[in-house]
This record gives structure tokens, C-alpha cells and sequence, in this order.
């Protein structure tokens, strides 16, 4: 369940707000001081947080600083004062939406949501766009060029695909049906004895690096180790 952090010094304001939060499958809890909600998203797990404007010790906007100093997280301002100064100042500081109390709850859950799904489509282009790097090899998804040991190998799209589904999850064990279902949109009659030969048309290309490991009566997994990821520039 996804989990929010309500950080708000009315105590009346975060019970009936989970009840009704949960009706979307999100589970919200409240800190009523900032100390204490530092405390608590710093120990993880938290999805989003949404944060009053008028806190004791300091305001919503130095929190959502703080935040944001040591954190990737989505966050939606409530404040009583719905001035546009006070709209324009919580944006800037990279606020993801701003909400003027008194609210609708569903309103604040529609907005919620948007923030959510927003982070989560620009993680996900982040990650597929990562160029993954290994001992000898390195894969850059967006171009869909491989380099091992700094020479490109050609890949049929089969091979590449492939590749590339062990290496977004190294050390993850693929039975031969995982990767069927990956790959039946390149070769429709793909059937399983056909995966043992594609792995080994691959691993020829990937010479004399000894890439894929296969695990008895299990499947098949990556077995170079990874180096630190890059993003790969523009042009």
C-alpha cells in the first residue's frame, strides 16, 4: 500500500483524512511537529508527504526544504492562507502541487495521484534510459548498443532484449518461461528449448566474457558484476 506522511498540528485533521484515504488503497499517517516528520520519513517507506504551511518550529516551506535537501519524495502543500504568493513560493521550492484549505478530501487525493504517477512515469524513463555498466560490458538501453570490452557487438533484437533483462536485475534467476514471455514479441514461435539457443548465440557474442550463468533445472542469470550506472547524454 502506498504510505503517506500528513504532517499537520491539528489533531482532529488525520484520522477521518486515513479513513478516507484508505478507500484508494493509501495509507496515511500524521506527524503533528516537523521534528518528528523528519524523524520518520528519514527512516524510509514513505510514498509522498503533504505538509501544512503553518507548523510549529518551523514552517511548511523551510520543512519542504529540508525535505527535498535529502530526499526524492512528492509533496502537496495545504496552508490556510491561499495567497498566490504563497502558491508561487511552495512551487519554487519544489513542491509538486498546492492545495488552500479548507479542502475536499477527494481533491486532495486527485492531486495526490497525479503527483504520484508523475514521479513514478519520470523514474521509470530515468531508469530505462540508464546505460548499465559490468565488468567488460557496458548496455546503453536508449541506444540499444552494447560494448564489450569496448568494442560493439551486433545483436539481433532477440539478443539484445535478452540481455538486457538480465542485466536490469543481475543476480535474479530467469526460468526459461520468464523469458518467453519477454521475448514472444520478436519471434512468435519462440519455444522453450528455442531460449537455451538463443542464450548460447548470445554468450558466443559476448566472448571471451563469461556473461550468463546457467543455474540447474532453474534458469538463467547474469553473472558479470556490476559497475556504478551512468545516464547517457543527449545528441
Amino acid at each position: 500500500m502506498t504510505r503517506i506522511l500528513l504532517v499537520d498540528d491539528d489533531v482532529d485533521l488525520g484520522p477521518p483524512l486515513a479513513a478516507y484515504f484508505a478507500r484508494f488503497d493509501l495509507a496515511l499517517e500524521q506527524a503533528l511537529r516537523p521534528s518528528d516528520a523528519m524523524a520518520r520519513l528519514r527512516a524510509g517507506g514513505f510514498d509522498a508527504a503533504i505538509l501544512d504551511v503553518m507548523l510549529p518550529e518551523i514552517d511548511g516551506f523551510e520543512l519542504c526544504r529540508a525535505i527535498l535537501r535529502e530526499m526524492d519524495l512528492p509533496i502537496v502543500m495545504l496552508t490556510a492562507r491561499g495567497e498566490l504568493t504563497d502558491r508561487v513560493v511552495g512551487l519554487e521550492l519544489g513542491a509538486d502541487d498546492y492545495l488552500p484549505k479548507p479542502f475536499e478530501p477527494r481533491e486532495l487525493v486527485a492531486r495526490l495521484q497525479v503527483a504520484l504517477r508523475r514521479r513514478r512515469a519520470t523514474s521509470r524513463t530515468a531508469a530505462a534510459d540508464t546505460v548499465l555498466h559490468f565488468d567488460g560490458l557496458r548496455i546503453d538501453p536508449a541506444r540499444r548498443g552494447v560494448l564489450r570490452e569496448g568494442k560493439p557487438v551486433e545483436l539481433t533484437s532477440t539478443e539484445f532484449d535478452l540481455l538486457l533483462m538480465l542485466a536490469r536485475e543481475p543476480g535474479r534467476v530467469f526460468s526459461r518461461d520468464d523469458i518467453l514471455n519477454q521475448l514472444r514479441g520478436h519471434e512468435a514461435d519462440l519455444y522453450t528449448r528455442a531460449v537455451d539457443i538463443v542464450v548460447s548465440r548470445l554468450r558466443r557474442k559476448l566472448e571471451p566474457l563469461d556473461c550468463i550463468r546457467t543455474v540447474r533445472n532453474a534458469g538463467y542469470t547474469l553473472a558479470l558484476r556490476a559497475m556504478p550506472p551512468e545516464t547517457p547524454h543527449g545528441g
